[in-house]
């Protein structure tokens, strides 16, 4: 028990690091990470449901799709991604209220830099935290590895084509909604921190990940 307690415990700060860091790139206004651009880009259509709620809304399509390709071979554990989902999408909004205390949106472009290369630093922690807790795991991660099993495809190069189908969808979207690919115009959901949020974040965590390690040996 206490082993499974100390597990969820370091899990639920990387999925806290993780929230910060997508907390951080929507106040950058720069562009975010992959997977956080649809949930984004629909929450500037309807401002009334929450960043965060999408967040679980998409992660729990995510779950279904898997249940669809593993079938009987869909493990009873599996749906532990449910609850972190939910915990992962009111994390993000509560990540969200917390930057929201600070002058919205930033404009400063060297402003918006730091605020993008500090989102990366918190997702690189963040992700490094959920590997080494062995606890929860986001829908996304799974249905990537699920994927990566089935074709037998270098699990990589899957995390790759899943992010540009993610953003790519989220560009179609903006284009018919806002006639705009990036965002409504005043807010951006796509753009060259999106790149730097997918390029610069497996950088970072060749640097953080032995630091993490010597903490929870």
């Amino acid at each position: 028990m206490k082993d499974v307690l100390k597990r969820y415990s370091i899990s639920t700060l990387g999925l806290i690091f993780v929230a910060l860091g997508v907390g951080l790139s929507i106040k950058s206004n720069l562009g975010i990470a992959p997977p956080s651009c649809p949930p984004t880009i629909f929450n500037l259509k309807w401002t009334g449901i929450s960043v965060g709620t999408f967040v679980w809304m998409l992660n729990l399509s995510f779950i279904v799709i898997q249940l669809i390709l593993l079938g009987k071979k869909f493990r009873a554990e599996d749906l532990m991604q449910i609850p972190s989902a939910f915990a992962f999408g009111y994390l993000c909004d509560g990540a969200i209220w917390l930057f929201n205390s600070l002058e919205a949106p930033a404009t400063d472009y060297f402003v918006q830099i730091l605020l993008i290369l500090a989102a990366v630093l918190m997702t690189a922690i963040g992700i490094k935290l959920e590997v080494v807790g062995k606890g929860w795991i986001l829908a996304g991660d799974r249905l990537t590895a699920v994927i990566s099993d089935l074709s037998k495809w270098k699990f990589s190069n899957i995390k790759i084509a899943f992010d540009i189908i993610l953003v790519a969808g989220s560009a179609i979207f903006g284009l018919i909604v806002f006639s705009n690919p990036a965002g409504n115009g005043s807010t951006f959901v796509i753009r060259e921190g999106t790149l730097i949020m997918a390029v610069f974040t497996g950088l970072c965590m060749k640097l953080t990940d032995p630091i993490i390690d010597r903490l929870f040996k």
